[in-house]
Parts: structure tokens; C-alpha cells; sequence
């Protein structure tokens, strides 16, 4: 076993390198997206993964909304990667989507690219560039052809965002 890890809100230990699938847990994953801001903080106010999470679940029909709530669910363990970083570093999104298969076999749902979730991804995205995001006033090329959401975006402080969170994996999650 690797000895780098990831030290979680419950003090556990999740190695990312190698991830184990007893070393997930839904609080952790509550807690570090309720707690992490999206854009890498640079909205103009602060905006969890765990609030765009519930967004992206909620425009899914009901068949997919788990595995849309968990979607982004391996950002609490590896934080996210700014997209120009990303695209520079392919080594990144192999661990990411390493410990995505890893969460998604914990729960029992494919996390693999759904383009229903994708997509509203994406409405997810232009709502949140519109909403949080005022400065930002250039075009985003993969945004031209998607329409926000009609309803404006109110961020949950990050104790709310993580009981949201939460309350909704308990209600989609069947064990």
C-alpha cells in the first residue's frame, strides 16, 4: 500500500493512487464536496461541488439522479483540476476516473460518462457561469448551444449544502 494518502473529515486514510473501496464513505464524500468551491474559488461567492452536485441530479430524469448526484462525487478525495491543467496533465483525469470507479462500485451505479448527465452538466455549468460568475464575460466555446437554467442559483453555506447532500443520496440510494 502506497503511504500517499488522503486524510478525510472522519480521519480515515484514502489512497488515491490506490484506491480500495472500503476506504469510501458517503460523509467524507459530503463533507469535502460541501466544503470545496467550484471554479477553484473564483466565483463571487463561494459555491460548493456538493450544491452543483444536487443541480445535476435534479435535471436528470429520476433513473439516472443517483449516479448524477455522485457524478463529480471523486473531487472530494482529489480535489479538482482547473480545465487548461487538465488538459496538460492526462495522468490527473486516469486517477480520477480510477477512484470514480472505485466510489461507483461502493454504491452499486455506473459513474461512467452518461450524456443525459453530461448534459446537464453543462446546463449546470452556463447556469453557474451566469449566476456566480459576472466578470467572466467571455464566450465558452463548449457552452454556445446549451441554456441555463431559467431559475437564478442562491449558494447554501457549506454546513446546508453537505445536509442536502445528504438527505438526497439517502433518498436515491438503494442498498
Amino acid at each position: 500500500m502506497s503511504t500517499h494518502y488522503v486524510s478525510t473529515y472522519q480521519g480515515n486514510r484514502f489512497y488515491p493512487l490506490e484506491p480500495r473501496i472500503a476506504d469510501v464513505s458517503i460523509e467524507d464524500i459530503a463533507h469535502g464536496l460541501a466544503y470545496q468551491c467550484r471554479f477553484n474559488g473564483q466565483t463571487s461567492v463561494f459555491y460548493s461541488v456538493a450544491q452543483h452536485s444536487l443541480i445535476v441530479a435534479a435535471l436528470v430524469p429520476d433513473d439516472l439522479r443517483f449516479a448524477a448526484l455522485l457524478h463529480d462525487a471523486a473531487e472530494a478525495y482529489i480535489g479538482d483540476m482547473v480545465k487548461p491543467l487538465k488538459v496538460l496533465l492526462p495522468a490527473f483525469s486516469e486517477i480520477e476516473d480510477k477512484v470514480t470507479r472505485i466510489i461507483g462500485e461502493s454504491f452499486g451505479v455506473d459513474l461512467s460518462h452518461h450524456p443525459q448527465i453530461k448534459q446537464a452538466d453543462l446546463i449546470a455549468l452556463a447556469t453557474e457561469k451566469r449566476d456566480l460568475m459576472p466578470y467572466s464575460v467571455e464566450q465558452w466555446t463548449y457552452l454556445e448551444q446549451i441554456a441555463p437554467c431559467q431559475d437564478v442559483i442562491v449558494p447554501m453555506a457549506p454546513e446546508i449544502a453537505k445536509k442536502a447532500f445528504l438527505d438526497c443520496f439517502e433518498s436515491l440510494f438503494t442498498r
